[in-house]
């Protein structure tokens, strides 16, 4: 039996602004998107797997005055995720924007050599643990009539790069999916946007190479690279344009950088 830790605070009342739901919400963009949609003055749903973590971040955004409610699971457990969303405290049902941010690189070798560890992994949180959470908080949106999802694709989505293989395969499929439930979506008033960051320096390449520090510094040697802030800034814009404005996709790239695999550095 699975025990869903809702860890929150308590308010006399609840404010009208959006309730936002981040997956991967411990480091790097999902962090960055917590902090952003904390200053818009937004409530929070925050999903992780390191608890303290959560707990950290929760202590810290509440003191500035944000309402926050943290789920430990990882979108891999399916069982789990659904018992967390399921139970959700009545105020914390209504969820205005889901950000599908967990997801994750393993492993850059060629496709013939890959590990089939690191594919399940990648495959598993990046395409299943998305399409897990779409399908436990949207069909609530469409009842409601309203809502925004907001997938953190790559640009490695649109054109694969040396090595990256079942990486790019599983953001080409956030594409995909993102196009699609758009398109099942189009007869309401339900936003579907997919962002496209390039090179973003968070604890990325740290976790692709398995915690080589050294290599993953050489990722953003000789470049500025974006920071989790300069796409948290766009999913904030996203989320708050006008009601008849639906930003579909944005490519997000670092200056010098043409594409997944063209990369000037000086």
């Amino acid at each position: 039996m699975y025990f869903c830790n809702f860890q929150t605070i308590k308010y006399k009342s609840l404010t009208m602004n959006k309730i936002v739901l981040i997956t991967g919400a411990t480091s790097g963009i999902g962090l960055a998107c917590a902090h952003k949609f904390a200053a818009n003055g937004d409530r929070l749903i925050l999903t992780g797997r390191n608890e303290k973590l959560l707990e950290d971040i929760r202590k810290e955004l509440t003191a500035k005055g944000t309402q926050v409610l943290t789920l430990v699971f990882d979108v891999r457990d399916r069982e789990k995720a659904t018992e967390c969303i399921q139970n959700l405290p009545n105020e914390w049902k209504d969820i205005d924007v889901l950000v599908n941010n967990a997801g994750l690189a393993l492993g850059l070798e060629p496709e013939y050599q890959g590990d089939f560890e690191d594919w399940e992994t990648m495959i598993d949180t990046n395409i299943k643990g998305l399409l897990t959470m779409t399908r436990l908080v949207v069909p609530g949106m469409m009842e409601r009539n309203r809502g925004h999802i907001i997938n953190v694709g790559s640009v490695a989505g649109d054109t694969a790069y040396a090595n990256g293989n079942v990486y790019c395969a599983t953001k080409s499929a956030v594409k995909t999916l993102s196009d699609g439930l758009r398109l099942d979506v189009a007869d309401s008033n339900i936003r579907v946007t997919n962002l496209k960051p390039g090179l973003v320096e968070t604890n990325f390449s740290n976790v692709r190479f398995h915690g080589d520090t050294e290599r993953a510094a050489k990722v953003y040697k000789g470049i500025d690279p974006l920071t989790g802030d300069d796409i948290a800034d766009v999913a904030v814009y996203a989320a708050n344009a006008p009601e008849h404005v639906q930003i579909a996709e944005v490519l997000i790239l670092a200056t010098y950088q043409g594409s997944g695999s063209v990369i000037v550095r000086k």
